[in-house]
This record gives C-alpha cells, structure tokens and sequence, in this order.
C-alpha cells in the first residue's frame, strides 16, 4: 500500500492505493483559515499536524500495517519559519495572502528574478513574504533558522528531515529554474542563503524514512519511504497522468488553474504564466492560476443562503451569458492580471436578476478568468489537445459546459474517483519505493466527455469580451 498525503487550505486528505493504483481507503481532516487582517491569510502549522493525525487514525489498522512508501502534496508557496531548535515562529503566511505586495514589486524589479525563476515575483510567491517578516517583524525575522514549505513541514514530522522538491520550489522565487537549484543571488536579495533552505530533491526521489517512533505509534512498518512529493496542482498533475506536451487539465478547487506540461523549460514572465518544475526529473509544466474558482461559488454561496450544489443543480442547459457579470478577484488575481489590489464586482445587476441568473454569472466570471488563462498560455506557444477536469467544481456540468464553450475545447471528466493531488503523491510514493518512473501516470479512465455547445460559442466570445472590459474598467475602483 502507498499513501498520499494532500496538505489543502481547506483541509488535509490521506489516499491510500495498492500495488494496481486501487484507492482502498482516504481519509479527510477540515482545516481553517485565519484572516486577521484584510488581504492576510494564515494557518498554524500545529493544525496541519493534528490534521495528519486525524488522517492517519482514520485509515484501518491493517492497511496502515501495509503501507511502504508516503508522498506529500501540498498547497504551495506558505512560508513556515522555524528557529534553530525546528520550533515554529508565527503563523504560517498562505498562498493567497497579497500582504507583501510591495516587497513582490520591488523583487521583480529586479531583472535576475524573472530571468533565472521565469517567473514573475507574485505577492503570494514565499520570498516577498520574508521581505514583509524583515520588514514588520525584525525580531522573528532575525530568528529564521529555515524556511519550508507547507508540505514540507509535514515531512519535518514525519522525517525529522529538511527537504524541499522542485515543483514546490519553483514557487519560492529562490530557485533556479532552469538549473532545478537554489539561487544564492535571489537568496541574498532577501536577506538570507542556502543555510536557510531544505535540501532539495525531485518528487520522485525519496526525502527520508519515516521516524521509528510514528511508526510504532501509527502502526506501520519500520522503513517506510517518504517521496519528496509535490506542489498540489503538480502532484495532481501525476494523478490525472498529465506529464507530455499536449496534455492539459483544469482544476477547480479553492483557486483555479489552467495546467499543461511541457518537455523543456519555456519561462515568458511577461504573460503572467507561471513556468515551474514539475515532479518528474528533466519536465517542467506551465499553469495559469485565478485565486478564486469554488471559493468565488462558495462565497455566493454564504450570501445566497444555500449550498453551493443547490445553487448549481437546477440551471438545466448551458444558456448565453446575461446581462449580470462577475468578476472574481475576491483577493486580488495572478494570471494575467497580478494584481493584488483589484477585487471582485457583480455589474450589469436589474430586477430581472434572479438567483440563478447571478450563480451562472458567477459561473461565468470563473470560466472567463480561464480562458484568460488559456490565451495567456497560448501566447508562450503552448497547445492544448486535451483537456482534463479535477477538483470540486467539476462536479458541476453546466460549468464544465461553459468552459468547453468559453475555450473551444471539449473538457473530459473522468471516473468517479480522486485523482487529485493525494492520488498524484500515493503514485510519486510507488515511484520513490519502487524506482518505477512516469510509465506508472497513466491517464485515467474518462466517464464522459464534455463537448463546446457550438450553437453559443459568439455568445460566450462575446460574453468574454464584455467581462475584459469590466475587468479593464473596475482596476483602480476596488
């Protein structure tokens, strides 16, 4: 047995797969966020440990006792600092926090940032935020031993190792991208060097051996190896198989994002494309990633009173785009955009603007954000022949429609079953026991394809073109 583990903003999910890549048993532990000032968003890393516990008491003691290697997934570009004695030494500062958005501008700057990470330096990404710990926190900045990454404080745990792997690395704003090594210029340009960071090793490589101690306590077998694992939108890469040119997926999970693997490194910052390592050695994927995709439904959701299937069942058929739009920039937004400023609107609101009407605009907001991020894409010379769907929002078929409608191009769905990023790090767990490679990321089994509605193909163009002006419109009023 291998198990995956997937340190999400929400909550933290253990697969379990066999020898065959059978889920024979998954576990979930719910995790909050906290938001103590506008733009912040925070986790106590404590939590995750508690979380992991729950996990792992939740899988059934005689599969525990078969498990011989764990990978690790997990929401990217958290920054943890531990002092010296590995101790935690404030909360960890998340993905989708837009506080350093001033350090961010002046690292990307910089022209070495975009020309050795071929990315540029998003508030989100880790370094800004240890500009902003210097910054407003001297006194913990001076106490920063290292800094990992969220999944990685859990293989601190699990290890009593300090390591990193490449796709999470890439999200930093220290690595080297092309190179797959920690830049000591970028390093230096935020106060720190290569003391500060974990050693580095690709996804599929083993990171450790899990500590005697939680073996006994968890009941499962001396020795068993820990993969390095992933970022979550590159370990979901793993589990839906998307690893050549050509192959693409759309998540719609908390963020939104639009992932297609390359063969070779083609950085173009300019787009707002992020260019990273992927979990296999000598690949690298590009994404394009909204900050908001369930989150934007969700949160309709809260004001609407209802559940956000509730919302989502009843709208029969794929309808042209209203007159009600909605753009979600909730915390701000990356592709194209990076700014973390802008917020999110509903315009062209009338009285004939009923509840359905203004969840399909939210529906639309979010599939317009992706196809800005298919042309952003486009524009790096990147093709998509196909086109898969993950994530929570996938479930909704009036949604997949609209983004095979809004992108021209038919959107598959596979088998009922987690493909997700818990599945991606139980497989890069087989590769890392086994010494088995990219032949064991076989696409899986698709239950039905999703084709573009031709007959609204202009109505969506159209629609798109009216939601980039209201983008263009609303910067600098939000």
């Amino acid at each position: 047995m291998y198990l995956g583990l997937d340190l999400g903003t929400s909550g933290l999910k253990g697969v379990v797969i066999d020898d065959a890549q059978k889920i024979v048993a998954e576990a979930t532990a719910p995790l909050t966020v906290s938001r103590p000032h506008e733009g912040w968003s925070e986790q106590s890393p404590a939590d995750w440990i508690v979380a992991a516990e729950t996990v792992l008491n939740a899988i059934p003691a005689r599969i525990r006792a078969a498990i011989r290697g764990i990978g690790l997934s997990g929401q990217m570009h958290g920054a943890v600092l531990l002092d010296r004695a590995d101790d935690v030494l404030r909360p960890c500062i998340l993905w989708n926090d837009t506080r350093a958005h001033e350090e961010a501008a002046a690292l990307d700057a910089n022209p070495v940032f975009r020309r050795l990470t071929g990315n540029i330096v998003f508030p989100g990404f880790t370094a800004p935020k240890l500009l902003w710990v210097k910054s407003h926190e001297p006194a913990q900045f001076n106490r920063v031993a290292r800094v990992l990454l969220p999944k990685d404080y859990l293989r601190l745990w699990l290890t009593g190792e300090h390591v990193a792997e490449m796709s999470d690395a890439a999200g930093t704003s220290w690595l080297d991208t092309s190179k797959r090594d920690w830049s000591d210029e970028l390093l230096a340009a935020t106060g720190l060097d290569r003391g500060a960071m974990p050693r580095l090793v690709e996804g599929s490589d083993r990171s450790g051996i899990l500590r005697p101690e939680l073996a006994d306590r968890f009941g499962l077998p001396k020795g068993v190896v820990v993969a390095g694992g992933a970022g979550d939108n590159a370990a979901a890469g793993i589990g839906v198989g998307v690893v050549k040119a050509g192959q693409a997926f759309v998540s719609l999970g908390t963020s939104g994002v639009l992932f297609a693997a390359n063969e070779g490194y083609r950085p173009a910052p300019a787009t707002v494309v992020h260019t990273f390592c992927h979990a296999l050695p000598g690949k690298w994927h590009q994404m394009g990633v909204i900050l908001a995709a369930t989150d934007a439904l969700n949160w309709f959701a809260r004001i609407a009173g209802s559940a956000s299937a509730d919302l989502t069942e009843g709208l029969g058929g794929l309808k042209p785009p209203g007159k009600a739009r909605f753009l979600p920039y909730l915390g701000g937004e990356r592709t194209p955009l990076n700014d973390a400023s802008i917020r999110g609107a509903f315009i062209g609101l009338e009285h004939d603007t009923d509840r359905n009407a203004a969840t399909r605009a939210v529906l639309e907001g979010v599939t317009f954000a992706i196809r800005d991020c298919r042309d952003a894409l486009a524009a790096t010379g990147t093709k998509i022949e196909r086109l898969l769907a993950v994530g929570g929002g996938s479930r909704s078929d009036y949604w997949l429609s609209a983004i095979a409608t809004a992108l021209g191009t038919p959107v598959a769905v596979p088998v009922a079953g987690d493909y997700g990023g818990a599945f991606g790090a139980a497989r890069l767990a087989i590769m890392a026991t086994t010494g088995t490679g990219a032949e064991i990321t076989a696409l899986p089994t698709i239950a039905k394809t999703i084709d573009p509605v031709a007959a609204l193909t202009e109505a969506f163009d159209e629609g798109h073109a009216r939601y980039r002006a209201a983008a263009t419109a609303i910067k600098g009023l939000t």
